[in-house]
Protein backbone atom coordinates (compact mmCIF):
# COMPACT_ATOMS: atom_id res chain seq x y z
CA UNK A 1 0.00 0.00 0.00
CA UNK A 2 1.44 3.36 -1.07
CA UNK A 3 1.37 6.16 1.47
CA UNK A 4 -0.46 9.23 0.26
CA UNK A 5 1.58 11.92 -1.42
CA UNK A 6 1.66 15.14 0.58
CA UNK A 7 1.62 18.52 -1.11
CA UNK A 8 1.47 22.02 0.35
CA UNK A 9 -0.33 24.60 -1.78
CA UNK A 10 -0.60 28.34 -1.27
CA UNK A 11 -3.93 29.76 -2.42
CA UNK A 12 -5.00 33.39 -2.29
CA UNK A 13 -8.42 35.00 -2.20
CA UNK A 14 -8.66 38.52 -3.62
CA UNK A 15 -11.30 41.09 -4.45
CA UNK A 16 -12.69 44.46 -3.42
CA UNK A 17 -13.37 45.38 0.19
CA UNK A 18 -16.61 44.01 1.60
CA UNK A 19 -17.24 41.24 -0.93
CA UNK A 20 -17.05 38.57 1.78
CA UNK A 21 -13.59 37.07 1.31
CA UNK A 22 -13.11 36.43 5.03
CA UNK A 23 -16.63 35.01 5.32
CA UNK A 24 -16.01 32.65 2.40
CA UNK A 25 -12.75 31.47 3.91
CA UNK A 26 -14.26 30.87 7.36
CA UNK A 27 -17.21 29.03 5.80
CA UNK A 28 -14.81 26.77 3.91
CA UNK A 29 -12.31 26.12 6.71
CA UNK A 30 -14.54 26.20 9.82
CA UNK A 31 -18.10 25.88 8.41
CA UNK A 32 -19.03 29.05 10.30
CA UNK A 33 -20.51 32.39 9.34
CA UNK A 34 -20.47 35.58 11.37
CA UNK A 35 -22.51 38.65 10.49
CA UNK A 36 -19.71 40.98 11.55
CA UNK A 37 -16.06 40.86 10.56
CA UNK A 38 -13.34 43.42 10.95
CA UNK A 39 -11.75 44.58 7.73
CA UNK A 40 -8.69 42.49 6.89
CA UNK A 41 -5.57 44.64 6.94
CA UNK A 42 -2.79 43.10 4.89
CA UNK A 43 -3.48 39.38 5.01
CA UNK A 44 -4.48 36.59 7.33
CA UNK A 45 -3.84 32.91 6.76
CA UNK A 46 -5.97 29.85 7.42
CA UNK A 47 -5.05 26.24 6.69
CA UNK A 48 -7.10 23.22 5.76
CA UNK A 49 -6.08 19.66 4.94
CA UNK A 50 -8.05 17.85 2.24
CA UNK A 51 -7.60 14.66 0.27
CA UNK A 52 -7.82 14.68 -3.53
CA UNK A 53 -7.34 11.27 -5.12
CA UNK A 54 -4.13 9.81 -3.70
CA UNK A 55 -2.80 13.16 -2.48
CA UNK A 56 -3.12 14.84 0.89
CA UNK A 57 -3.19 18.58 0.34
CA UNK A 58 -2.36 21.13 2.98
CA UNK A 59 -3.99 24.30 1.74
CA UNK A 60 -2.55 27.51 3.10
CA UNK A 61 -5.17 30.09 2.13
CA UNK A 62 -4.22 33.76 2.27
CA UNK A 63 -7.13 36.11 2.90
CA UNK A 64 -6.02 39.46 1.51
CA UNK A 65 -7.32 42.90 2.40
CA UNK A 66 -9.40 44.58 -0.30
CA UNK A 67 -8.75 48.19 0.57
CA UNK A 68 -7.35 50.25 -2.29
CA UNK A 69 -4.70 51.93 -0.11
CA UNK A 70 -3.17 48.54 0.80
CA UNK A 71 -3.20 47.08 -2.72
CA UNK A 72 0.54 47.44 -3.38
CA UNK A 73 1.41 45.85 -0.04
CA UNK A 74 -1.17 43.07 -0.43
CA UNK A 75 0.07 42.20 -3.92
CA UNK A 76 3.39 41.06 -2.42
CA UNK A 77 1.46 38.18 -0.82
CA UNK A 78 0.58 36.83 -4.30
CA UNK A 79 4.13 35.71 -5.02
CA UNK A 80 4.60 31.97 -4.79
CA UNK A 81 0.88 31.25 -4.84
CA UNK A 82 -0.43 28.17 -6.62
CA UNK A 83 -3.95 29.44 -7.34
CA UNK A 84 -6.36 32.30 -6.78
CA UNK A 85 -9.99 32.83 -5.90
CA UNK A 86 -11.31 36.07 -7.30
CA UNK A 87 -14.39 37.22 -5.41
CA UNK A 88 -17.05 39.85 -6.00
CA UNK A 89 -20.39 40.73 -4.44
CA UNK A 90 -23.36 40.12 -6.77
CA UNK A 91 -25.11 43.10 -5.11
CA UNK A 92 -22.19 45.48 -5.82
CA UNK A 93 -21.50 46.29 -9.47
CA UNK A 94 -18.25 48.14 -8.65
CA UNK A 95 -16.79 45.01 -7.06
CA UNK A 96 -17.45 43.15 -10.32
CA UNK A 97 -16.05 45.94 -12.48
CA UNK A 98 -12.81 45.89 -10.44
CA UNK A 99 -12.13 42.20 -11.25
CA UNK A 100 -9.90 42.97 -14.24
CA UNK A 101 -7.64 45.06 -12.01
CA UNK A 102 -7.47 42.37 -9.30
CA UNK A 103 -6.80 39.66 -11.88
CA UNK A 104 -4.09 41.78 -13.54
CA UNK A 105 -2.41 42.44 -10.19
CA UNK A 106 -2.26 38.72 -9.45
CA UNK A 107 -0.98 37.71 -12.88
CA UNK A 108 1.69 40.43 -12.76
CA UNK A 109 3.18 38.84 -9.60
CA UNK A 110 3.24 35.27 -10.88
CA UNK A 111 6.67 34.23 -12.10
CA UNK A 112 6.74 33.44 -14.88
CA UNK A 113 3.58 35.30 -15.85
CA UNK A 114 1.30 32.69 -17.33
CA UNK A 115 -2.28 32.44 -18.46
CA UNK A 116 -2.57 28.85 -17.18
CA UNK A 117 -2.34 30.04 -13.57
CA UNK A 118 -5.42 28.53 -11.85
CA UNK A 119 -8.20 30.94 -10.96
CA UNK A 120 -11.84 30.56 -9.97
CA UNK A 121 -14.39 33.38 -9.79
CA UNK A 122 -16.92 33.49 -6.95
CA UNK A 123 -20.02 35.68 -7.11
CA UNK A 124 -20.85 35.92 -3.39
CA UNK A 125 -24.01 36.96 -1.50
CA UNK A 126 -26.52 35.20 -3.76
CA UNK A 127 -28.70 34.91 -0.65
CA UNK A 128 -29.45 38.67 -0.87
CA UNK A 129 -32.33 40.01 -2.95
CA UNK A 130 -30.87 43.23 -4.39
CA UNK A 131 -28.68 41.67 -7.08
CA UNK A 132 -26.86 44.10 -9.40
CA UNK A 133 -24.65 41.74 -11.44
CA UNK A 134 -26.63 39.31 -13.62
CA UNK A 135 -25.34 35.73 -13.64
CA UNK A 136 -25.02 35.84 -17.44
CA UNK A 137 -22.69 38.85 -17.27
CA UNK A 138 -20.37 37.12 -14.78
CA UNK A 139 -20.42 33.92 -16.84
CA UNK A 140 -19.53 35.90 -19.97
CA UNK A 141 -16.56 37.52 -18.20
CA UNK A 142 -15.37 34.06 -17.16
CA UNK A 143 -15.82 32.56 -20.62
CA UNK A 144 -13.56 35.26 -22.10
CA UNK A 145 -10.84 34.39 -19.61
CA UNK A 146 -11.44 30.63 -19.35
CA UNK A 147 -12.10 30.83 -15.60
CA UNK A 148 -14.70 28.66 -13.81
CA UNK A 149 -17.53 30.58 -12.15
CA UNK A 150 -19.47 29.73 -9.01
CA UNK A 151 -22.45 31.55 -7.53
CA UNK A 152 -21.92 31.24 -3.79
CA UNK A 153 -23.28 32.23 -0.42
CA UNK A 154 -20.83 32.36 2.46
CA UNK A 155 -23.80 32.79 4.78
CA UNK A 156 -25.63 29.64 3.64
CA UNK A 157 -22.58 27.63 2.55
CA UNK A 158 -23.83 27.33 -1.05
CA UNK A 159 -21.11 26.11 -3.49
CA UNK A 160 -18.27 27.25 -1.21
CA UNK A 161 -16.63 23.82 -0.78
CA UNK A 162 -17.05 23.00 -4.48
CA UNK A 163 -15.37 26.26 -5.54
CA UNK A 164 -12.38 25.92 -3.20
CA UNK A 165 -11.87 22.28 -4.08
CA UNK A 166 -12.04 22.94 -7.82
CA UNK A 167 -9.30 25.54 -7.36
CA UNK A 168 -7.29 23.11 -5.21
CA UNK A 169 -7.61 20.43 -7.90
CA UNK A 170 -6.47 22.80 -10.66
CA UNK A 171 -3.61 24.09 -8.51
CA UNK A 172 -2.50 20.52 -7.80
CA UNK A 173 -2.54 19.68 -11.52
CA UNK A 174 -0.41 22.74 -12.25
CA UNK A 175 1.97 21.92 -9.38
CA UNK A 176 2.41 18.33 -10.64
CA UNK A 177 2.99 19.57 -14.19
CA UNK A 178 5.66 22.04 -13.06
CA UNK A 179 7.32 19.36 -10.94
CA UNK A 180 7.26 16.87 -13.80
CA UNK A 181 8.72 19.42 -16.25
CA UNK A 182 11.41 20.37 -13.76
CA UNK A 183 12.40 16.74 -13.21
CA UNK A 184 12.38 16.03 -16.95
CA UNK A 185 14.55 19.06 -17.67
CA UNK A 186 17.02 18.18 -14.95
CA UNK A 187 17.65 14.63 -16.19
CA UNK A 188 17.79 15.19 -19.95
CA UNK A 189 20.83 13.62 -21.42
CA UNK A 190 22.22 15.42 -24.39
CA UNK A 191 24.95 14.09 -26.56
CA UNK A 192 28.30 15.59 -25.84
CA UNK A 193 30.32 17.48 -28.43
CA UNK A 194 31.37 15.23 -31.25
CA UNK A 195 35.05 14.46 -31.36
CA UNK A 196 36.73 14.23 -34.68
CA UNK A 197 39.44 11.69 -35.10
CA UNK A 198 42.36 12.43 -37.17
CA UNK A 199 44.51 9.79 -38.79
Amino acid sequence: MNPRKKVDLKLIIVGAIGVGKTSLLHQYVHKTFYEEYQTTLGASILSKIIILGDTTLKLQIWDTGGQERFRSMVSTFYKGSDGCILAFDVTDLESFEALDIWRGDVLAKIVPMEQSYPMVLLGNKIDLADRKVPQEVAQGWCREKDIPYFEVSAKNGINVVQAFEMLASRALTRYQSILENHLTESIKLSPGPSRSRCC
